[in-house]
């Protein structure tokens, strides 16, 4: 397996190399990014299938990303892991998986972009202190924004949202809408670690891969208004979105490592293609079909408007 390429795919750019963006494609091209966390689990799986089929049945590219910017949560060998679930189960991506950990400088020279701009700023400001300042705990209250208070260093790099209110339409679960300042405050790019942060490298590295459609999870939709901010503040396009509902148990919370989802068992094969395809609303055929024919018959007749327009579905326990 062609697992530690770390270039981009032929075709694709690096919008910040001379700080120039080339036009994207308007042909269809989707991705599916994964942390390395642990194994495929059926939420994760929803994720790769929803974008695999929206994107074969326009006919567009289905790429692979590898999001391991979090090495204290990567769990080794599961970039493989996950690659080889995918392959086992007819999920067959197109160009070379990306590696985020791989493209430091592309991260480090959108950085540099917006301090020429002065649209970042340092903060010396920890969790704990956000929490306990922060309006309701979650919104970044300013306390860096003109200059690091008396005695304190940097720790991370914010970048502003001054009266940044975010709109934007998604194909499955419609208008939405928030007020960056009000709802989020300036937001995290580098983080205290010295790595890039998510908001930042999947901006960047979905230009660089050429992606105009992103279909993922909905526990992402709350950060999809940053990083339309954030495109626009770099002059980057922006995608068109469709967030999927997301697996969850019982109570509500979602499907994850960090909540014991079972890994998938990919020896099931159809039966467990057919469950995800249950899942997302799509029909399924009556006659018994390998993982190849089943997700051409499904790509034939993949209709977005048959998903459940929900934020999350419970499924059975051990799912």
């Amino acid at each position: 397996m062609d697992g530690k390429q770390g270039a981009v795919p032929n075709g694709a750019y690096f919008p910040f190399a001379s700080f120039a963006v080339k036009k994207v494609s308007p042909s269809y091209r989707g991705r599916f990014a994964p942390s390395p966390t642990g194994p495929l689990h059926f939420g994760s799986l929803v994720a790769a299938v929803g974008s695999f089929l929206d994107a074969r049945a326009a006919g567009g590219e289905w790429r692979v990303r590898i999001e391991d910017l979090d090495p204290p949560r990567e769990v080794p060998g599961a970039a493989d892991a996950i690659l080889r679930s995918l392959e086992a189960l007819g999920l067959h991506w197109d160009g070379e998986v990306l590696y985020q950990s791989r493209r430091a400088e592309y991260y480090a020279a959108a950085l540099e972009r917006l301090a020429r701009d002065g649209l970042v700023y340092p903060c010396a400001c920890t969790r704990r202190e956000v929490r306990e300042q922060g309006v309701d705990g979650v919104v970044y209250p300013g306390t860096c924004r003109n200059g690091l208070p008396p005695g304190r260093t940097a720790r991370t790099l914010r970048v502003r949202v001054d009266g940044a209110r975010i709109a934007f339409a998604d194909r499955l679960l419609g208008a939405f809408e928030q007020d960056l300042p009000r709802e989020v405050g300036d937001f995290v790019l580098r983080r205290a670690d010295g790595l890039a942060a998510y908001q930042l490298a999947v901006v960047v590295d979905d230009a660089a891969q050429g992606i105009n459609q992103v279909v993922r999870g909905s526990d992402l939709l709350d950060s999809t208004a940053r990083q339309i901010h954030l495109q626009r503040l770099l002059g980057l396009p922006a995608p068109a979105y469709l967030h999927l509902p997301v697996a969850a148990h019982a109570d509500g919370s979602k499907l994850s490592k960090q909540t014991f989802a079972p890994a998938i068992d990919t020896r099931e094969g159809a039966a467990l293609a057919r469950r995800v395809l249950a899942f997302l609303g799509q029909p399924l055929p009556d006659e018994a079909l390998d993982l190849d024919e089943l997700w051409c018959w499904s790509a034939a007749r993949w209709d977005p408007a048959r998903i459940p327009a929900r934020r999350a579905i419970p499924v059975a326990p051990g799912t």
